[in-house]
C-alpha cells in the first residue's frame, strides 16, 4: 500500500479534554444516525480518515493493548491460540503452564498420550476436538517444518485446526508480520463503527485492511479487541463512556448515561481519554 500523510497513524494524536467529553457526550445525539444515512454523504476517503482517527484515539485509550495469551515462542502461541477458541484468554493461561511443562515442543506434543492431553486441556472446553487439532498440527510441524512454526500465512493455514484468525495472531505477535485478527470482538466493533457491513471474517479482514496501513494491522487488532472486551460489550455497550462515540455509527445503542456507562467499563481509562462523571479522575 502506498503511504502518505494520512497513512501515518503510528503516533496517536493526543486527545484533549474537550475531545473526550465530546466523544462520550455525543452518544445520545448520534443515536438516530444510521450507517446508511452516514454513508449517503461519506466518501471512501472520508471513511478511511474516520477509521484512522478512531484508531488513533483508541490507541491512546488502550495504550497497553497487547495479545493477552501468555507465550514464550511461536509454538506456544500457536497452541494457546487454538485452545482459545470458545474459551477465554484467562482460562487458557491457567492451562498452558502445565501443558508446556509436559509438552514443550511440537515433537513432544505430537507423541502425547491423547487421554492425558485431553485431561490437561479439558478446562478450555471442546477438549476432544482441540486435542485432535493439537496432535494433528504438531505432527504436521514435525513432518513438514522440522518441528518449527512456519512464518507464512499459506503454510500456517494448512496445519490442522489453524485458520486465518489463528495464523494472523501467530504472524503478528510471534513474527512481527502484520495481520488482522477477526475474532468475535473485532467483528462486532468494526460493524458497529460502520467500517464494514461484512459478516464473513475474510471479507471483514479485507475491508478493514483497506482502511488502515498494513504496518498497523496487528496493533489495530489488539486495540479493537481491547475495546470490545472493555467498553463495547456485546449486550450492554458503554456508549456513554466511549472515547470514540462521536465517530461511531452505532453510538447510543447501549447505555448512554455517563455514570451508568462508566460502571460498565472493565478497566480504568487513562486520564483525559474518557471523562469521569464523578470528577475523581480520568478527565
Amino acid at each position: 500500500m502506498n503511504t502518505g500523510p494520512d497513512d501515518d497513524v503510528s503516533t496517536p494524536t493526543p486527545t484533549t479534554d474537550t475531545d473526550a467529553t465530546s466523544a462520550a457526550g455525543t452518544a445520545a445525539d448520534t443515536a438516530g444516525t444510521t450507517t446508511a444515512e452516514r454513508r449517503d454523504v461519506e466518501s471512501p476517503l472520508a471513511l478511511k480518515r474516520r477509521a484512522r482517527r478512531t484508531y488513533r484515539v483508541l490507541a491512546e485509550r488502550y495504550p497497553d493493548a497487547h495479545c493477552e495469551l501468555d507465550f514464550r515462542n511461536p509454538f506456544e502461541l500457536l497452541v494457546a491460540t487454538v485452545l482459545s477458541a470458545q474459551s477465554t484468554d484467562v482460562g487458557v493461561n491457567k492451562v498452558t503452564p502445565a501443558l508446556f511443562a509436559r509438552y514443550p515442543d511440537a515433537e513432544a506434543l505430537a507423541g502425547a498420550d491423547r487421554e492425558e492431553l485431553e485431561t490437561l486441556i479439558r478446562p478450555t472446553g471442546f477438549f476432544r476436538s482441540k486435542a485432535s487439532s493439537l496432535l494433528g498440527l504438531s505432527a504436521a510441524l514435525v513432518e513438514r517444518h522440522d518441528g518449527e512454526v512456519p512464518a507464512s500465512l499459506p503454510a500456517l493455514v494448512e496445519l490442522p485446526g489453524v485458520g486465518r484468525k489463528t495464523a494472523n495472531v501467530v504472524l503478528g505477535n510471534a513474527f512481527d508480520i502484520p495481520g488482522i485478527t477477526v475474532d468475535t470482538h473485532f467483528g462486532r466493533v468494526v460493524r458497529r463503527l460502520g467500517w464494514t457491513d461484512e459478516e464473513d471474517p475474510v471479507k471483514v479482514e479485507e475491508a478493514v485492511g483497506a482502511l488502515v496501513p498494513r504496518k498497523e494491522w496487528t496493533m489495530l487488532s489488539h486495540v479493537l479487541i481491547f475495546h470490545g472486551r472493555r467498553t463495547c460489550h456485546s449486550r450492554r455497550p458503554a456508549c456513554g463512556a466511549c472515547a470514540v462515540a462521536r465517530w461511531c455509527d452505532s453510538a447510543g445503542i447501549g447505555v448512554v448515561e455517563p455514570k451508568v456507562a462508566w460502571k460498565l467499563l472493565k478497566d480504568t481509562p487513562p486520564p483525559g481519554t474518557v471523562p469521569d462523571p464523578s470528577g475523581a479522575g480520568g478527565s
